[in-house]
């Protein structure tokens, strides 16, 4: 919701300025300088990019305008999910949660956790890397650096989309002037004519202009943006994850070790050390 309030607030800035300017709002509607700049922008974005990055882009967009499900409630069920799975595995020993890490959706335990069942790459990276450690032969710095290069392989995957959107956002201003010679185009070859046509298409030519600037600055890079601290939000998870396991095959006892986890968060987005306990004896 906020993303959507900054959204109004450039578009109410921008018009509002312009309207108590005693400017005229129809005389920057110009649907073929859209075209010609939203076109082409679209056209490299396919140039540039696989069908996949745009798909990526697509989906981030909800989450982009409504926010991150990488929040303080679904922080509290993956540290309530690595405690259950660490005590049992504790209580029982390791072979008692292979059946939970065979078949995620059928185990009793990821059940009580639907927000990260939900989510594949993060239940397919913590049932790997808790077989890992059933095998028993693995010192806790081999994990560390296992995990580490799958985390930044991870972090390479999930950064095309906004590297892409960035390069489109930085491409619109160049657009804009495309659209803007083009409109001086038609005004050379109308020279002749009326000076109120000449003057109409003077003033098409700079709204493509002014609409690859305002597109690239006020909308576009700024999502682009968005997505990289979405981004940085999903990785710190995996980070999250990270810390528990290592500490837990450090020999750390699961309090212990989903404290490391819990340490790992951002601050914005970490439950405090009563609301986590509380949670998992809720649990």
């Amino acid at each position: 919701m906020f993303k959507i309030i900054g959204i109004l607030t450039v578009i109410g800035s921008v018009l509002g300025g312009y309207v108590l300017a005693k400017g005229e709002l129809l005389a920057i509607w110009q649907p073929l300088e859209l075209l010609i700049i939203c076109g082409a922008a679209l056209g490299a974005f396919f140039i540039a990019n696989p069908l996949s990055t745009f798909a990526d882009v697509v989906k981030q967009i909800p989450t982009v305008l409504f926010g991150s499900k990488f929040n303080n409630a679904f922080f509290m069920d993956l540290l309530g999910l690595l405690y259950e799975l660490l005590n049992k595995s504790r209580r029982d020993g390791m072979m008692a949660i292979e059946a939970d890490l065979e078949d995620p959706a059928g185990s009793a335990i990821f059940s009580r956790y639907p927000v990260i069942l939900r989510d594949h790459h993060l239940t397919e990276f913590i049932a790997d890397y808790l077989r890992l450690m059933s095998s028993g032969n693995m010192a806790p710095h081999e994990l560390e650096s296992l995990f580490d290069m799958e985390i930044e392989t991870r972090a390479e995957e999930l950064e095309h989309p906004y590297h892409a959107v960035t390069k489109v956002a930085d491409g619109l201003p160049g657009f804009g002037i495309v659209a803007a010679v083009l409109g001086i185009v038609i005004t050379m070859k109308d020279l002749g004519g009326p000076a109120e046509e000449l003057g109409a298409h003077v003033a098409a030519a700079l709204v493509g202009t002014f609409l690859g600037i305002l597109f690239a600055y006020g909308f576009v890079g700024p999502m682009a943006q968005a997505m990289e601290h979405n981004v940085q939000e999903e990785l710190n998870a995996y980070e999250c994850v990270k810390a528990c396991l290592v500490a837990s095959l450090g020999g750390m006892p699961p309090a212990l070790s989903v404290e490391f986890g819990r340490k790992a968060l951002y601050a914005h987005s970490r439950p405090s050390f009563v609301e986590l306990e509380q949670h998992i004896r809720s649990r």
